[in-house]
């Protein structure tokens, strides 16, 4: 009852257009009255969001969504695109290949999954739609596979789930997204093939080598900044956050200095937007740090644990369970709430069961990032649809067999910790 009530607290406010981390603040505030006075509640929200807050590895985050911003204004995209084209192009299904690795490529140096859609969907489906795809099938594969950028590193939701866990390795967990994530592109191009033959598209011409050559050695200095970040991470050059400052200057150099289309008039406008973008995650994490303390001082995640045992005692069954409702969760609630609230509640359960936490963690990531391109609250979703200019009615058919793709690899993951827990047993021990 004492969930129930949050919860329908919390619903209420989202029916009422609150923003989702006023709706969050709000609803643990309102609950906290029911039992203490006004001072009291108001006093031990304000010190467990500020608390919430109050952590070193944040740091990184601002550090990243710059870097991200300026890559994504400083001409990465159409250099990524190229380089997609010239390998990929050919093939049955080139154009939808080459927007899936495009988004995975952008993705993975931008960290930002709104960004890859908006930038590669913006140029890959008008150009899809000059070969006869739809625009609906165009801008599902451009969502879809925006996705897998939060998965290959650097990505801000890893260090988000880290903090959430209470100690789960930033590096390790960084790795470990780099198998899932490019399983989930390898399977949207898969399906992009098979619907290629199907429809009977047309493929481009091979290019010269020496263009292909020409394309890669020009993409080569942006994909250069993953290898950079992680390389570092790994050989303990320096720290996540540290990476996240090199990041930044390197994008700088490049966006700048070597490409040079970034100027001091668009330097300022990414700066504005990365301080809107970062005051937002910030204040989301300590409204959403409030309710998890909440939760975690009724007990509730005891008692879910309790009654997920009741029902099963397999970690597989559970884990089955725990999908299910973090893919109900996932449409309706945006991924960084949903890590910060419902971390504390299923990771114990899993670590019980005995289930590696970066495990858990790619499964929760990946399964939140089916979320973001399912209705009714998808925000990459909505961005797909406005570069497209389609409705999301539309789209429902042909996002369906991606759904489809994206939740065998789930399962995957789900099932076999290697594919999470290998890389950083490796490289990171």
């Amino acid at each position: 009852m004492t969930i129930l009530f949050l919860l329908c607290l919390f619903f209420l406010l989202l029916f009422l257009n609150v923003p989702i981390s006023f709706a969050i603040g709000l609803s643990t505030l309102l609950f906290l009255f029911t039992s203490v006075d006004f001072l009291p509640a108001a006093t031990t929200v304000a010190q467990r969001m500020t608390n919430g807050v109050n952590s070193f590895a944040l740091m990184a985050i601002p550090f990243f969504i710059l870097s991200g911003q300026i890559m994504a204004q400083g001409g990465i995209a159409k250099r990524l695109i190229n380089c997609a084209m010239a390998l990929l192009g050919a093939l049955p299904g080139g154009l939808a290949l080459v927007n899936v690795l495009s988004c995975t490529l952008f993705g993975a140096i931008s960290g930002s999954a709104v960004a890859a859609t908006s930038a590669i969907g913006s140029f890959m489906v008008p150009q899809m739609k000059k070969a006869g795809y739809s625009a609906e099938f165009s801008a599902s594969v451009t969502a879809a596979a925006s996705t897998t950028g939060l998965l290959i590193p650097p990505s801000n939701i890893l260090i988000i789930y880290a903090i959430a866990s209470g100690g789960v390795s930033i590096s390790a967990l960084f790795l470990a997204g780099y198998i899932p994530g490019l399983l989930v592109a390898a399977a949207l191009m898969v399906f992009c093939v098979i619907y290629a033959k199907r429809k009977g598209f047309a493929t481009a011409d091979r290019l010269p080598i020496k263009v292909v050559l020409k394309f890669v050695w020009q993409a080569i200095p942006s994909l250069a900044l993953i290898f950079i970040v992680m390389g570092g991470i790994i050989s303990g050059v320096f720290t996540p956050t540290e990476a996240g400052a090199i990041a930044v200057i390197y994008a700088l150099v490049l966006a700048a200095g070597f490409y040079r289309e970034v100027d001091m008039q668009k330097f300022g406008e990414i700066l504005t937007k990365t301080v809107e973008t970062t005051a937002i995650v910030l204040f989301l994490i300590a409204t959403s740090s409030a309710l998890s303390w909440v939760l975690s001082y009724e007990n509730i995640p005891q008692d879910l644990t309790d009654t997920l045992l009741a029902i099963s005692e397999n970690p597989l069954m559970i884990l089955l369970i725990i999908n299910l409702i973090l893919l109900l969760i996932g449409a309706f609630m945006d991924m960084t709430p949903a890590v910060l609230i419902f971390t504390p509640i299923f990771l114990p359960i899993a670590v019980s069961l005995g289930i590696d936490p970066l495990q858990f963690g790619i499964m929760m990531i990946l399964n939140l990032c089916i979320g973001l391109c399912t209705p009714p609250v998808g925000a990459i979703l909505f961005v797909s649809c406005a570069v497209s200019k389609t409705k999301i009615e539309k789209m429902l058919k042909p996002m369906l067999p991606l759904y489809v793709s994206m939740i065998i690899v789930l399962l995957m993951v789900s099932v076999y910790a290697p594919f999470s827990t290998y890389l950083p047993e490796l490289l990171a021990p």
